[in-house]
């Protein structure tokens, strides 16, 4: 299970970046349901879940700007 909530894409945080959220709909009526990361590449990756079917959906390396917001419940 994640606890990453929300990943942001891109160097301007505030203006250009690409904001992806768990529960977003997101791609024709898929709900974004995992947001994970791999420490040992350095990747992040999104998976997407419709029908109960989850897909992965997009992957982003350490090469890019990114900014992770953690889910706080405990």
């Amino acid at each position: 299970m994640s606890n990453i909530r929300k990943i942001s894409i891109g160097s301007d945080y505030k203006n250009e970046a690409m904001h992806y959220s768990i529960g977003q709909e997101v791609y024709g009526g898929h709900i974004i349901c995992d947001i994970l990361s791999n420490e040992l590449s350095g990747e992040y990756s999104i998976y997407i879940k419709k029908n109960n079917e989850v897909l992965p959906w997009k992957r982003f390396n350490s090469n890019m700007a990114i900014a992770v917001e953690f889910d706080l419940k405990y």
